[in-house]
């Protein structure tokens, strides 16, 4: 027996016009590409998604053309959100930071009919415009008056809206219809493509304003830091629609002094991004004597928190840090943001640890472990296995069918990650798949050595990686980016490691570098270390 209850598809275009009327005078705030400032309420953005959906439409979008954006994080990359996916057509946010080749490989792939870009990245469309043949038009963020010249044909967002009606019937269709595509950032192989649907950008936006999770509600202001061309920037541009937040987009003004400003005076009590975004704030704040007296809670993902960063926060800035974990593949919040409550810790120290793993799953997210065999795990916090993770917003398979292999028989998405998974709910990773190193048949946690190095105050990042050894099969050589102007004391790395890891875990050679390879998303390209170290002497070296 079903229940009586409404079949309602969850649409996109729902959330907009939810915030359009109850809450349309809450605020977005933008610092534009020229360093300008915009603001204007969720009534006024819902006005023109609309002259933007219609204009799309007049312009011959159709259900599941894909509209491609290279954009920073402000008011106009919100429209198209919400525009191109209330029509039914998809959005492919595309990373900026990518070499051409591959932004012309993504374009291709997904066969992009429109691309909306800020003039910022004018240069790169410049070198991707000819590689692109199923671009039909380009579409520069700005008015008639601020387009420059282009080696191909590029119209102004502002013109292309300027007649359209601020006026439309929203469509409805099958909630499972696609709403966004993005591209997995490609550290091995071709980057894979993620396709979100209404339905499961819906439940992620839900799960997302749960009090554990982001925890966003109508008194809150929310710095967007974690880009819109990176996983939806953790789906914030949908949550805030749901509850009412203010949201503040940086533009480019990702640095220190400009975020802190920003923060301070709109009055932001959430902020979400990367560690390394933290740091600049943490430093600037601390150099000038600054406070951030409005910061209710600083979200932190994308790659692992040091424990000097979040001691910093919470100590000396009085701010709690918010550990979750997540994928392209995952929407991508797959764990909480908080610790337990603070009654079940007897003192700080003894919240450090678990504020350091990677949260606890959300209610909708299942998790499990696996062996190299594939057998299941037992969940109790010492076995360590291949995570696996399944849910209403995961992904079930790749766009065109690349990389079935990722996704077991059983239902299940293989992450790629090395995890521990505790009784109380947390899930802790302690590598990479591809990146642990088995030294003797055992195995050595990268991150784990990583993460203890970088609590040397004189090291901005460091990582660690496999070196063939005859005896042992692998052993860890450790790389160093050591702060500017600084060479630090190789033993008193060493130490640092060996106050958080075991003693055979120790790296048998540390080296220094200029700078680590980075991806476009922020991430150790270590399989460029790999190569760079691969007949590395670590004898010689030790």
């Amino acid at each position: 027996m079903h229940g009586l209850m409404m079949k309602h598809e969850l649409m996109i275009s729902d959330l907009i016009e939810h915030a359009a009327t109850v809450h349309r005078d809450r605020e977005i705030y933008t610092l534009n590409s020229d360093m300008s400032e915009h603001r204007y309420t969720w009534s006024d953005c819902a006005k023109r998604v609309r002259k933007l959906a219609n204009a799309l439409l007049a312009a011959g979008i159709k259900e599941g053309d894909r509209v491609a954006t290279i954009a920073w994080n402000n008011y106009q990359h919100i429209e198209i959100y919400y525009a191109v996916s209330s029509i039914g057509a998809i959005v492919h946010t595309i990373n900026p930071r990518l070499k051409p080749a591959q932004i012309g490989w993504m374009v291709n792939h997904a066969e992009d009919t429109f691309l909306i870009f800020d003039n910022t990245f004018g240069p790169i469309i410049d070198g991707v415009s000819a590689m692109c043949p199923s671009v039909k038009k380009w579409i520069a963020i700005c008015d008639d008056a601020g387009l420059p010249d282009y080696k191909t044909e590029v119209e102004s967002y502002e013109s292309f809206i300027a007649d359209a009606s601020d006026e439309i019937d929203w469509p409805r269709f099958d909630e499972n219809t696609a709403c966004t595509l993005c591209y997995t950032s490609g550290t091995t192989g071709d980057p894979k493509g993620v396709l979100y649907s209404h339905r499961s950008t819906i439940l992620h936006a839900m799960a997302g304003s749960f009090q554990d999770v982001i925890g966003a509600g109508s008194n809150d202001v929310i710095l967007a830091v974690v880009p819109m061309f990176h996983v939806s920037a953790w789906g914030l541009v949908y949550s805030a629609a749901m509850v009412g937040a203010k949201l503040v987009m940086p533009g480019p003004g990702l640095d220190g002094p400009n975020l802190t400003k920003m923060i301070n005076n709109e009055g932001v009590s959430i902020m979400a991004g990367v560690p390394t975004v933290w740091l600049g704030i943490y430093n600037h704040v601390k150099s000038t004597g600054g406070s951030l007296p409005t910061v209710k809670k600083a979200l932190v993902g994308g790659s692992a928190l040091p424990e000097s960063l979040l001691r910093a926060y919470e100590l000396e800035l009085e701010i709690p840090m918010q550990q979750g974990w997540g994928m392209t593949e995952t929407s991508p919040l797959g764990t909480t943001y908080s610790a337990m409550p603070a009654y079940d810790y007897p003192d700080y120290d003894s919240t450090v640890q678990h504020k350091l793993y990677a949260g606890r799953r959300i209610f909708g997210v299942d998790m499990r472990i696996v062996d190299d065999e594939g057998n299941v795990l037992p969940q109790d916090g010492k076995a360590e296995g291949h995570l696996h993770v399944r849910g209403p917003w995961i992904s079930s398979g790749y766009f065109k069918g690349a990389g079935q292999d990722s996704f077991t028989k059983d239902g299940w998405f293989a992450t790629g990650d090395v995890s521990v998974l505790h009784p109380s709910g947390y899930m802790e990773i302690t590598d990479r798949s591809k990146d642990v190193i088995k030294s003797g048949g055992e195995w050595i946690s990268s991150i784990e050595v990583e993460n203890a190095a970088s609590d040397h105050p004189e090291v901005v990042m460091a990582a660690c990686i496999g070196v063939r050894h005859e005896k042992w099969q692998e052993r860890p050589l450790l790389i160093v980016q050591a702060v500017d102007g600084k060479t630090p004391n190789i033993d008193e790395i060493k130490k640092c490691i060996e106050a958080k890891c075991a003693k055979w875990w120790m790296p048998d050679a540390i080296v220094f570098r200029d700078a680590l390879p980075i991806g476009a998303t922020g991430k150790i390209l270590k399989r460029e270390l790999k190569e760079i170290y691969k007949d590395f002497d670590l004898e010689s070296a030790s």
